[in-house]
Order: C-alpha cells, then sequence, then structure tokens
C-alpha cells in the first residue's frame, strides 16, 4: 500500500472515530481517539476469535505493519510535535523555572529509571520471569520520561495555575530529549556496544551522552538563530512559514544522520523561534499566520499519533500473556515518578515556592504516552522485547485514560 493510501486511511479513521467521540463518548479529544480506536480494535479480535475464517484482524494489522510506528514518530512526527509545542510555550516563565525544570527533567529521569529498573528486575523474577538488570533498566529509561504530546494535549482540556503549567510542559519538553539519550546509552550498553564497537566503557558512555544531550542542543540553537535571522526583515507570512517548516525537517534529519539528539533540537529551535523570533522577526500579521500554521499540524498530528496507539493493540496481540505483567509495571512506574518528583521539589522547595498541590498533580499529570511505544519498538529482536512491548503498551494505555481522565478533578481538588 503507498504512502498516500495509508496517510488517507489514517486521517480518515482520526476523523471518523474523533466525530464518534464528540457525538457519543463526548471525552477530551485525544483520550477520546485512544479509547475508541482500542474499542474498534479489540472488537475486531474478539470477532476474529469468534469467527477465524473472517480474518479481519489479520487484514488490519497487515496494514498497521506497514507502518513503522517508531520511525513514524520518532523519525518524522515527533520533530513538528515538539517544535510546535516549544513554539507555544512562554519562555520567561520557563526560565524563571529552570532550575526546578532542569532537576526534574535529569535527576527526576535517572531516579525514576533507576527505581522503576531495579523495582521491575526483581519484581519480575519473583513472578518467573526472568530478566536481565540492564534490560529491566532499559524499561525504566524508556518510561521514565512524560511524554511532552500526551502532556501538553492535556493542558487543553485541564485549567492549571501559569506557574505549575510551565513546570509541567517545561519538564515534559526536556525530559523527553533526556530520557531518549538515556534509553539510547542503556539499549547501548544491553547489546554489549551494538554499533559502538564492543563493550561500552565510561569514557563512550559520557562521550555518547555529551554528543546526544550537548550537540543537539547546540544544533537546536544554531539552527534556531538562522531561521530567525532568515525571518528577520521580511515580512512575508507564506515564505515565513516555509521556513520554519524547512528549519524543522531540515534539523532534525541532519540530528540524525549526526547522531544528535533531535527531541532537543526542535525543543531548543521551538523555543528560540517562539520568542525571540515571535517577539523580533514577526509582524503581527505573520505571527498570527504562523502560530495558526503550527496550531494546525498539532492538533492534526495529534489526533493521528493517538489514533495510532490505540490501534496498536494488534501489534501487541501476539503477546497478550505478557500484558498482565503491566499490571505490576503500573504501581512501580507510579512509585517511581512519585520519587522523582517528591525528592527535586523537597530539596528546591528551599529556595522556592510552588504552588499548592504541585507535587500530587505533577505525579499524576506526568503522562506517558506514543514515544514510549515508539521506543519500545525500536528496540533489536531479543527475547526480552516482547514483554517489554507490552508491559510499555499496558502502561500507556493506563497512564493516557486513566490519569487522563481523572488529573481535571484532581488539579480542582488540590489547586483552589
Amino acid at each position: 500500500m503507498d504512502i498516500f493510501s495509508i496517510a488517507a486511511i489514517l486521517v480518515g479513521l482520526s476523523a471518523l472515530f474523533g466525530y464518534v467521540n464528540h457525538r457519543v463518548l463526548k471525552l477530551p479529544h485525544t483520550i477520546g481517539l485512544v479509547v475508541v480506536a482500542l474499542a474498534a480494535s479489540l472488537a475486531i479480535i474478539g470477532y476474529d476469535l469468534i469467527s477465524p475464517a473472517a480474518d479481519i484482524g489479520l487484514r488490519v494489522s497487515g496494514v498497521l505493519q506497514e507502518i513503522d510506528f517508531n520511525k513514524t514518530l520518532m523519525h518524522g512526527m515527533l520533530s513538528f510535535l515538539l517544535f510546535a509545542g516549544a513554539l507555544h510555550a512562554d519562555f520567561s516563565a520557563l526560565k524563571s523555572m529552570r532550575v526546578t525544570i532542569g532537576v526534574m527533567a535529569v535527576i527526576g529521569t535517572l531516579i525514576s529509571t533507576f527505581v522503576v529498573g531495579t523495582m521491575m528486575w526483581f519484581l519480575l523474577g519473583a513472578f518467573g520471569l526472568e530478566f536481565p538488570f540492564i534490560w529491566a533498566l532499559v524499561f525504566g529509561a524508556l518510561i521514565s520520561p512524560t511524554d511532552p504530546v500526551a502532556v501538553l494535549s492535556l493542558f487543553k482540556t485541564v485549567d492549571v495555575p501559569e506557574t505549575l503549567k510551565a513546570k509541567m510542559s517545561g519538564e515534559s519538553l526536556f525530559n523527553d530529549g533526556v530520557g531518549v539519550v538515556l534509553f539510547t546509552v542503556v539499549v547501548a550498553i544491553a547489546v554489549a556496544g551494538g554499533e559502538h564497537g564492543g563493550p561500552m566503557g565510561p569514557r563512550e558512555i559520557v562521550e555518547l551522552f555529551f554528543t546526544e544531550a550537548v550537540g543537539g542542543a547546540v544544533l537546536g540553537l544554531a539552527a534556531g538563530y538562522i531561521g530567525y535571522r532568515a525571518m528577520y526583515g521580511i515580512d512575508e507570512p507564506s515564505l515565513e512559514v516555509l521556513i520554519t517548516l524547512a528549519l524543522v525537517m531540515g534539523t532534525y534529519a541532519l540530528a540524525l544522520s549526526l547522531h544528535m539528539s533531535g527531541p532537543i533540537a526542535m525543543v531548543v529551535a521551538g523555543l528560540f523561534i517562539g520568542n525571540r523570533g515571535v517577539k523580533y522577526a514577526m509582524s503581527e500579521a505573520t505571527r498570527d499566520y504562523v502560530l495558526t500554521f503550527w496550531t494546525l499540524i498539532d492538533e492534526i498530528l495529534n489526533s493521528v499519533l493517538f489514533l495510532l496507539i490505540g490501534l496498536e493493540v494488534f501489534v501487541v496481540a501476539e503477546s497478550l500473556d505478557l500484558f498482565v505483567f503491566a499490571l505490576v509495571a503500573i504501581p512501580v512506574t507510579l512509585f517511581a515518578r512519585t520519587l522523582s518528583v517528591a525528592l527535586p521539589i523537597a530539596i528546591i522547595s528551599r529556595w522556592q515556592s510552588f504552588t499548592k498541590g504541585a507535587t500530587p498533580v505533577l505525579i499524576w499529570g506526568g503522562l506517558r504516552g506514543g514515544i514510549a511505544v515508539a521506543l519500545a519498538l525500536s528496540l533489536p529482536d531479543t527475547e526480552y522485547k516482547a514483554a517489554i512491548l507490552s508491559i510499555t503498551y499496558g502502561v500507556v494505555l493506563f497512564s493516557i485514560i486513566v490519569q487522563g481522565l481523572t488529573v481535571k478533578p484532581l488539579v480542582k481538588r488540590m489547586i483552589r
């Protein structure tokens, strides 16, 4: 099937399921898409069990197998989604919270990775699923970062104080990049170096982390400045939209080829254009044109992404027996999230005040999403991949549906 036909199916299903949700379920748009897509997927799987000759599920999974979820998200959609999210972020608010955001994004992600890895290694072994410690850490690395796409979409339905919103959006934007870099390092260690050639020592690990994280930030800053200078002094809305589009696609492709962090590059470039670029390089008409364009891109790709999350049940259907281990992982990830939020806040609160109820909202509002599933799918074909993928998918579904639907009443209760 050609790429246009696949795109037509995905956009068509997004519109159809979105309409069903709007008319029947009336859930928040992205969460509703996941629920409707998941319900449709389970209905097809159930029908195939009753009437195996129909093979509807086989045909649907055949179409989904033509869509490489990992490459579609990590090498395509994510660049646009992160740039759009950073473009609308308030840089002055993020700057004032930079210590909190930095500590939670880096230290918090590391704490969560090791807590999840250690506890899952122990618990899975206790339940009879032999799992090497390093592969448990791989799961910890991919599930620990909050998903910026899921978190930012949450703000469209939940009203939170601006200071808390800055902390949550800033953390999710940056710990995504940190998490992907950490995941890359841990996987490289797990496969005994893989493409890096032999076992990795401390020097190789530091070099890889530095190249990915710092290199991505420098690349994003340079690209953002080039885009800003290109738009400075001209007033052509269509051309300036084209410049931002070229900036995103070109920078992300370059980051991938240079083995730098594309997500970090997109966040830095988006913050640069969304604040300095919007303020100094665009007229009011151009500003509205550019921001409206990227809002539309964000809405469309968000819809397709959450649709795909609901449909990915076909990918894990062959390992549904491992899905039960997600019931173990859900409380573990929530416990790790609690530590990764509460410990940094306890330290930072000596110098900086926090909104009342910030800790429980940050813990429960730290959603996991498609990035975790994409990272799980990107793992090399080992005997542990099926278990990691099934557990990841279960945690993501719980996070989006249960946490996503209950965070609004939590905010109303904790923040008055």
